[in-house]
């Protein structure tokens, strides 16, 4: 007699929170570091407009975020790389899905120097050398005689999983010191005067952007919206958000905001690019 008597008082209280505003719809958003900033910023206009919602936003890296969708315990997965086969594979194997890929900004992977530094331009070539460790002083690169510093992500960063398929193209110097986020990899560049560093352009403060170029014989450019938009910057990549299934709800109305003009304004404050 007395469950019977519980059961009608449950289903009121639900009846109750649902009719007074108070059914929280629940979002978690996990993934990579680069665009960590970025989602909380769109996570916190979007709560502030739509008090229903709760998005909660963590970070741990790309490959950590799609091991998250693939384990079912995120709803959206930020990646700054695309998902590899072998992770669509897992996925499909899994819910019999291929996920939702949702380009959601872009981004030119940013060369940090130090502010004393006096090289001013590098290739993609130049790069890749300095990353094997073929280039290891400054002097070869029209600096200082000194030896280069490397300071990169670590391997389950998506930052340095697309540097590497896109402009080392080999196996990265030991002498990389590895950094977890890329906040780390500015501040260590902006305490040595021989270092070097990549990532997100939103988080180069202090230290200075070396200009890039495709091969000695081309136009060097910063990562700057104009030359991100035309697609000049050699290093443009897009940031994305990957999902099991086609959004739905609170969801696909979250990320519809986020690909509208005043989502993308965000995007654009935050030191990011509008993805077209």
């Amino acid at each position: 007699m007395k469950n019977k008597k519980i059961l009608p008082i449950i289903l009121l209280m639900a009846l109750m929170v649902t009719a007074t505003g108070f059914s929280q719809a629940k979002i978690t958003v996990k993934g990579s570091d680069t665009m960590v900033i970025l989602a909380q910023k769109w996570a916190e206009l979007y709560m502030k407009n739509n008090p229903s919602a709760t998005i909660q936003v963590t970070g741990g890296g790309s490959g950590i975020g799609i091991t998250a969708l693939i384990n079912g315990t995120t709803d959206i997965c930020n990646a700054s790389r695309p998902m590899k086969q072998t992770e669509i594979e897992k996925l499909k194997g899994r819910y019999n899905t291929l996920g939702v890929e949702i380009p959601c900004a872009k981004d030119g992977v940013t060369i940090f120097l130090n502010e004393a530094n006096k090289v001013q331009e590098l290739t993609l070539k130049q790069l890749s050398d300095i990353y094997t460790a073929k280039i290891t002083n400054w002097k070869d690169l029209g600096g200082i005689d000194a030896p280069i510093r490397l300071y990169g992500r670590e391997n389950s960063s998506g930052t340095y999983t697309y540097f590497h398929d896109e402009v080392v193209k080999d196996d990265y110097a030991t002498s990389v010191q590895s950094l977890p986020g890329t906040a780390a990899v500015v501040n260590a560049v902006k305490k040595d005067v021989n270092g070097i560093g990549y990532g997100g352009a939103a988080y180069a403060v202090g230290v200075k952007h070396a200009k890039v170029k495709k091969d000695a014989n081309s136009t060097a450019f910063l990562p700057t919206a104009e030359s991100i938009g035309k697609g000049e910057y050699p290093i443009t990549r897009y940031l994305y958000m990957y999902l099991r299934n086609r959004p739905t709800g609170e969801t696909k109305k979250y990320i519809d905001w986020i690909l509208s003009k005043e989502g993308q304004m965000v995007a654009t404050e935050v030191g990011y690019f509008p993805y077209k």
